[in-house]
């Protein structure tokens, strides 16, 4: 089975509900976050690995033990995997840190700042260049 095959396209969204769905509802482990997402999963073609790229909104504290927490539970995810979803092999699931979401989040955050002081920038230089009020009624001598 090639890396980019229609079948492996599906086994990796399959696989990706099916360890989202577990992680959200069947982990009771207090060390991961309710913040956890699982943002994209690559099971080789030959069945026998799985990356999982998961996302936590949270800090370092709350990332290193949601890592860790899932890490000790790889063994119940691995077996629930197996009772769901029929493949030939099971794949040995890693857990990698994803921090694109987060990453995101920071870059719109930054470029909303930087228009918002554009905005007031624009605003102070056209205030400066209209400078005092000009009356109106008086005419001006050429």
């Amino acid at each position: 089975m090639k890396k980019n095959s229609i079948k492996n396209t599906r086994i990796n969204g399959e696989v990706q509900n099916v360890l989202a769905e577990l992680i959200r509802g069947q982990i009771k482990d207090p060390r991961i976050s309710p913040w956890t997402s699982v943002v994209s999963v690559e099971v080789a073609p030959d069945l026998k690995s799985c990356k999982v790229w998961i996302s936590v909104l949270g800090d370092e504290e709350a990332r290193k033990s949601t890592l860790e927490g899932l890490r000790s539970a790889e063994g119940f995810l691995k077996n629930q995997l197996a009772r769901i979803v029929n493949l030939r092999n099971t794949p040995q699931i890693s857990f990698v840190m994803d921090q694109s979401i987060e990453y995101g989040v920071n870059m719109a955050r930054r470029i909303d700042e930087v228009i918002a002081q554009d905005d007031a920038n624009a605003r102070g230089r056209k205030e400066s260049e209209e400078g005092p009020e000009a009356d109106p009624d008086e005419e001006k001598e050429d």
